[in-house]
């Protein structure tokens, strides 16, 4: 891995990714303050704590049955305009959420209903955006890209709740509603201003239906082909699925460690702060090497502070071992991310990135059921360190099972796209 002194990121020498990358980082921090304040406003709504729940149900369901087709329409259709539709759609959805609240007439499944719906649209807008940065920076600026989404992420996660919390309490819950959907602005302005990005579109034989399904099958059977891909995906489903212990945090906080909300905030806040600070070093970085054993060490780090999270009794330590969760986790996503997009062909990137979104966010719906579980019969601490060590286990039978993982270099030449013809995001409507 290649190191420079402190300079501007790489990828942000490339006008189109610093209008879209400047769009999403306003835009996120809006979102973070959305998504605290839901589960708020659903436990002020209702006494039950499965209500709160109910909403990552909603949205995974969402995301399940949309991921496919998402990917498919970022394939066949321009993803700048798909972009402007769901960035659209999303900010119609906070206004509705705001002016519900502040008529009082918002009830729990309205929630529930704009939640899935806003799911809904964010699995057509993934595959395109995802699918729309390998268009925009050269492939050895690829890693600070992702690792400047990253910042952006996380960033969000730590200023978002913060900020949702002072709204709330000094002005109203609408006003959180209203104030996401101004944020959505600055990501529709930035594409708009964007202009043409030249696109590689797959055209199948077969129209209609059966065009559709053939074409998803295509991905699928592309997914298969590639072990690299596969493995990755495979690789991110489980470690989550292990080690998803953030619904578990305040329960550690109050009954293990014996801390008041402030302190559970900053515990909350922890791994963010990781991932921020590893995604501003990696920012900086381009043509990193050994990208394979990165990634495999990366996950194996995530498992063993997650360990050290189940085992901590001391509040230092505990905090000390999330930050150093959150930095593995951003250094396997940016990795990951960097490793799919490149050796994926852009006439198939969307469709990769749908069905990878079944796999990143079933782990953690998943994981959060399994934590549960295991805290129930064993204990909180137990279903902590269990996590841990299984991610750990489970990075080891991926290399074993995947040797080509541990070797990859970056190098490895892109696997052949089928026939294609390019089409431009300048074309005005999705075609």
């Amino acid at each position: 891995m290649r190191r420079t002194k402190l300079r501007i990121p790489p990828a942000l020498n490339h006008r189109g990714f610093r209008l879209l990358w400047g769009g999403l980082f306003i835009s996120q921090v809006g979102s973070q303050m959305q998504h605290w304040a839901l589960f708020w406003h659903v436990s002020l709504l209702s006494r039950d704590p499965i209500a709160v729940s109910i909403i990552g149900g909603v949205r995974f369901a969402a995301v399940l049955c949309f991921s496919m087709i998402g990917g498919l329409t970022a394939d066949r259709y321009n993803r700048r305009t798909i972009m402007i539709i769901t960035q659209s759609i999303a900010m119609s959805i906070a206004v509705a959420l705001g002016v519900l609240t502040w008529l009082d007439r918002i009830e729990v499944w309205h929630i529930y209903l704009l939640s899935g719906l806003q799911a809904a649209a964010m699995a057509f807008d993934l595959p395109a955006r995802q699918s729309l940065v390998p268009n925009l920076v050269p492939r050895d600026d690829l890693p600070s890209a992702f690792s400047l989404q990253s910042i952006a992420f996380n960033t969000g996660a730590i200023v978002g709740p913060a900020l949702s919390g002072i709204i709330i309490a000094y002005l109203a819950q609408a006003h959180v509603y209203f104030i996401n959907a101004a944020s959505f602005l600055a990501v529709i302005i930035a594409l708009a201003v964007l202009g043409a990005v030249p696109q590689r579109v797959g055209r199948s034989a077969a129209r209609g239906l059966r065009g559709a399904a053939l074409d998803m099958r295509d991905g699928v059977r592309f997914i298969r082909s590639q072990p690299l891909i596969l493995s990755s995906m495979i690789l991110d489903f489980f470690a989550t699925l292990f080690a998803a212990a953030n619904t578990l945090l305040p329960y550690f906080a109050r009954f293990i460690l014996h801390v008041n909300e402030v302190g559970y905030g900053w515990l909350a806040a922890a791994q963010s702060m990781g991932a921020v600070t590893v995604g501003l070093v990696l920012s900086q970085t381009s043509s990193i090497r050994r990208q394979g054993r990165l990634l495999l060490g990366a996950v194996l780090v995530f498992g063993a502070a997650t360990t050290v999270f189940g085992l901590g009794r001391q509040y230092s330590l505990v905090f000390a071992a999330l930050i150093l969760a959150g930095a593995a986790d951003s250094v396997s996503t940016i990795i990951r991310n960097t490793i799919r997009q490149l050796q994926t062909p852009d006439a198939l990137r969307g469709r990769m990135t749908g069905i990878n979104q079944i796999f990143f966010m079933g782990g953690p719906q998943l994981g959060e059921v399994e934590a549960g579980a295991v805290a129930q019969a064993f204990g909180v601490p137990a279903a902590i360190i269990t996590g841990g060590l299984g991610t750990m286990l489970f990075v080891v039978l991926v290399a074993l099972r995947w040797p080509m993982l541990v070797r990859y270099d970056r190098e490895e030449p892109v696997a052949v796209p089928p026939p294609v013809v390019l089409a431009s995001a300048s074309d005005g409507a999705m075609r």
